[in-house]
């Protein structure tokens, strides 16, 4: 980790690192447990990087909230009813950190496969009008970059070159929106199927794919890490009707969202327009 020059930890390269250690606890527990009962495995991976990465910040982020998949009642909205006493913190939070300790539990439970990650972002009230998402990184631990260190990808990814050919769209391999297939078919493209999602985000940013559309239920914790690492490397995300995105909200739940590359958007939001 790094400091700035105050001598606070920069949450940038924190976020990356705190990627960085969750990934090699997940890989060392895929290595000691096997795959022979998947179930267990993606249990024991959940819990361990959820443990990990919130001792982390309790350490050295103690002011913090944190928004995290595996914490209990995570996936609760607000009633709305403050005489109700169920108010999370963090809506009242200037600062939450909102992870995934493990994105594609399928692709980690199975043997060979890559296309999982970890995901970790940074959201501030006080960088906009509704907040703003300040820093974030995805770890690809079963994956190498060029270094040939687990590949985690931050927030100054450069923007790939363009590539030519059909529309390249990255889908769920094992339950893409009915919307999505004719989607893909109705503008010529090609649907690349792969596992997470903080994957298929991550595909756009390194240029694998042109877009990610994606509806059907998700949370904050499913697209705030790799939308962080999309609008660093200029690309575009949104909703699929084009709205922003939004977090640290009420209801966590944020079912729907589009990345590409931000000369198909147009294209793509009047074809999502047409298709959904």
């Amino acid at each position: 980790m790094t400091e700035d020059g105050t001598g606070r930890l920069d949450d940038q390269a924190f976020a990356q690192w705190l990627a960085q250690e969750a990934g090699a606890v997940l890989t060392a527990l895929r290595a000691e447990q096997g795959f022979a009962d998947p179930a267990a495995l993606k249990n024991a991976g959940d819990k361990a990087s959820h443990d990990l990465m919130s001792t982390a910040l309790a350490r050295w982020r103690p002011a913090d909230a944190v928004l995290s998949e595996e914490q209990t009642d995570s996936r609760l909205a607000w009633s709305g009813d403050p005489s109700a006493g169920d108010r999370p913190g963090r809506l009242d939070a200037d600062r939450v950190w909102i992870i995934d300790p493990l994105d594609g539990t399928r692709e980690f439970s199975e043997a060979g496969r890559d296309d999982w990650a970890v995901h970790v972002a940074l959201w501030q009230r006080s960088a906009g009008p509704d907040g703003a998402l300040v820093a974030g990184a995805v770890g690809m631990p079963a994956r190498t970059g060029a270094d040939g260190a687990p590949q985690v990808l931050g927030t100054r990814m450069p923007t790939p070159p363009p590539a030519d050919g059909p529309l390249r769209i990255a889908v769920s391999r094992s339950r893409p929106p009915a919307f999505v297939s004719e989607l893909v078919e109705g503008i010529g493209a090609r649907a690349v199927p792969m596992g997470s999602a903080g994957v298929k985000v991550c595909a756009v940013v390194t240029g694998e794919v042109d877009a990610y559309v994606h509806a059907g239920g998700q949370y904050e914790w499913d697209s705030a890490a790799p939308v962080a690492v999309a609008l660093g490397a200029g690309m575009h995300a949104s909703r699929i009707d084009g709205s922003p995105l939004r977090y640290n909200r009420d209801n966590p739940r944020l079912p729907d969202l589009l990345v590409c590359r931000p000369e198909h958007a147009d294209h793509l939001l009047a074809a999502i327009d047409r298709y959904r």
